[in-house]
C-alpha cells in the first residue's frame, strides 16, 4: 500500500487517551486495539503529553515511558491498526490547562526542543513503515499566525525526514484544526481537520467550555441569530475549504470529531450521519474522540442510551453500527 502525504488511505478509528495527560497517564490497552480491529476499524490516534517522557530536563527522556508507547505501536502492528503519534501537549504549546511556560511560536529554544523531540521519535521508529505509523506534530495550533505555525512545522518535518525520509507526517489545521494551512502545501506533510461544528451542538454543557444554552440543541442547528446550520452548511464551510487544499496534492484526514454526552443521543446520531456521509464522499478517514469516554462508544455515561454489556463495559451499539456503515 502506497502511503504518502498526498495519498492517504481512508483510515477510520478512534483516539486512545492513555498518555493524554501526564498526571493521569496509564498504559495503552491491547484490548482496545483488538476490539477496534474486530469491529472493522484500522486507525488509532494517540494524543500524548510530552511530560509523560520528560521531567525538569525536557531533553532527558524516560525510557520506561517510551517503552509503553512502543507497546502501542506493536499492538497496532499485531492487530492491523495504523498508529498515529500526536503531541497533544508539546514543548511550548497545548490547548489544555495549565498552559506551557514558553511559547512554541516565538521562542527559538522551544522550537529547537520541539523539533528535537520529533527527531528522536523518528530515530526510534526508523524502519517502521508509514503504512503502520505516522506522526501528527502538535494538536490544534492556535494563538499564532499561519506563517509562524508553518515555520515550526517545516523545521519539525525537516528534523524527522533528516532521519527517516519516508515517515508520514501530519500537521493539524490552524484555529484548533478548523482551517487548512495553504502555507504548508509545498511541505511533505498531510493535514488533519476536525469535526466539532457547530460547536454548541457537539459541546453542549461541556464543563471546560463556555457553551451554555437553556435548551438542548437540535440538528439542523439554529443559532441565536437565526442562522441554520445543516448538512449543506457543513459541506460549504467544513469540507469545501479542505478540498481546495487537497486539490494541491495534500492528503486530508479528520483527526478528531465527536459529540459530548450531554447532547441528546438522537441529535448526536443525526449530526454524525451527515458528517460521516460528507467525509465518505470526500474520501477522508477519521478518528472519533474518543473510544472510551463521554464522546465514545464505550462507557460514555449518556442517560438516554440503552447500553449493551461488552466485556464489562457499556457499549453504545447504535453508535457503533452507524460508524461501521461509513
Amino acid at each position: 500500500m502506497d502511503v504518502n502525504a498526498s495519498s492517504l488511505p481512508r483510515w477510520r478509528g478512534f483516539n486512545l487517551q492513555a498518555k493524554f495527560m501526564a498526571d493521569d497517564e496509564e498504559r495503552f490497552r491491547e484490548e482496545d486495539f483488538e476490539w477496534m480491529a474486530e469491529w472493522g476499524f484500522d486507525f488509532a490516534r494517540l494524543p500524548m503529553d510530552y511530560r509523560c517522557w520528560t521531567g525538569e530536563d525536557w531533553l532527558e527522556f524516560d525510557e520506561d515511558a517510551l517503552a509503553e508507547i512502543d507497546e502501542a505501536v506493536e499492538y497496532g502492528r499485531k492487530h492491523g491498526i495504523h498508529v498515529q503519534l500526536n503531541f497533544h501537549r508539546g514543548p511550548g504549546f497545548t490547548v489544555a490547562d495549565p498552559p506551557e511556560k514558553t511559547d512554541l511560536w516565538t521562542d527559538e529554544e522551544t522550537q529547537e526542543v520541539f523539533a528535537e523531540h520529533w527527531r528522536r521519535f523518528a530515530e526510534r521508529y526508523e524502519g517502521v513503515p508509514s503504512e503502520g505509523l505516522s506522526f501528527d506534530l502538535i494538536n490544534e495550533p492556535a494563538e499564532t499566525s499561519h506563517g509562524a505555525y508553518a515555520d515550526v512545522v517545516r523545521d519539525a518535518v525537516d528534523a524527522i525526514h533528516g532521519v527517516d525520509p519516508e515517515r508520514l507526517v501530519v500537521a493539524d489545521g490552524m484555529r484548533y484544526g478548523r482551517e487548512p494551512v495553504f502555507e504548508l502545501a509545498d511541505v511533505d506533510c498531510a493535514q488533519s481537520t476536525r469535526g466539532y461544528d457547530p460547536f454548541p451542538l457537539t459541546h453542549h454543557e461541556a464543563e471546560w467550555t463556555d457553551v451554555d444554552r437553556d435548551e438542548p440543541p437540535g440538528w439542523p442547528y439554529v443559532d441565536d441569530a437565526g442562522k441554520v446550520h445543516d448538512r449543506e452548511w457543513l459541506r460549504a464551510t467544513r469540507i469545501a475549504p479542505w478540498e481546495r487544499l487537497e486539490s494541491l496534492g495534500v492528503g486530508v484526514h479528520v483527526g478528531e470529531w465527536g459529540v459530548y454526552n450531554h447532547t441528546p443521543h438522537d441529535v448526536t446520531l443525526s449530526w454524525m450521519e451527515d458528517a460521516l456521509s460528507l467525509w465518505e464522499q470526500a474520501g477522508w478517514g477519521w478518528a472519533l474522540w474518543n473510544f472510551r469516554g463521554p464522546f465514545g462508544i464505550l462507557d460514555s455515561d449518556r442517560d438516554d442510551v440503552d447500553y449493551e454489556d461488552w466485556h464489562g463495559h457499556d457499549l453504545d451499539r447504535e453508535m457503533l453500527e452507524l460508524l461501521q456503515e461509513y
